[in-house]
């Protein structure tokens, strides 16, 4: 019996330790998003110098209406995961273009329940994100095909011509790239 005990000891501190190693670390620009993991013994370091800037494109949606858009929510890891490497708020520049299945996510919480029946989980996500500095811009084209107006998206979106229009200029702008 106390062979196993003390077995069953051993191996609680090594998942334990396992564990502990991989928690979850809350983000210093988007307080309620975004968490990441510390990563240990890096061999492609980052260059806490530069300044970063990136676009996302994002044409997909949850499934589940009830539940966040994983695609945007990788915005706030990006800032998060930099700024916890120590990088300023400053050097860090975000983008993302919303068209295709995605357009339902950036709807104002009235037209977003009168159509699903529940709260859109992904507004104060977008609040915090405009609030650090980031642009969500819907495709005036998916706007336009979806009856989407000011009237009827939450109000921290950016319209554009078209996520191509919006995509084209901000590389231009010298942003990456980065598509789901």
């Amino acid at each position: 019996m106390k062979k196993f005990q003390f077995t069953f000891y051993l191996f609680t501190l090594a998942c334990f330790t396992i564990f502990a190693q991989n928690e979850r670390v809350e983000g210093k620009i988007i307080k309620n998003f975004g968490e990441t993991f510390n990563v240990e013994n890096i061999d492609i370091k980052t260059n806490t110098s530069e300044e970063f800037k990136v676009i996302f494109d994002v044409s997909q949606s949850s499934a589940d209406k009830n539940v966040i858009n994983k695609y945007i929510v990788t915005a706030a890891r990006f800032l998060n995961m930099h700024a916890n490497e120590g990088m300023k708020p400053s050097q860090l520049k975000v983008a993302m273009t919303i068209h295709g299945s995605a357009w339902q996510d950036v709807l104002d919480n009235e037209t977003y329940k009168e159509k699903y029946g529940v709260d859109n989980p992904n507004l104060e996500l977008i609040n915090e994100l405009t609030e650090a500095g980031a642009d969500i811009i819907i495709c005036g084209q998916t706007a336009a095909y979806r009856g989407i107006t000011k009237n009827n998206v939450n109000p921290n979106v950016k319209f554009a011509l078209s996520a191509m229009t919006a995509l084209i200029q901000y590389q231009k702008n010298d942003y990456i790239y980065i598509r789901f």
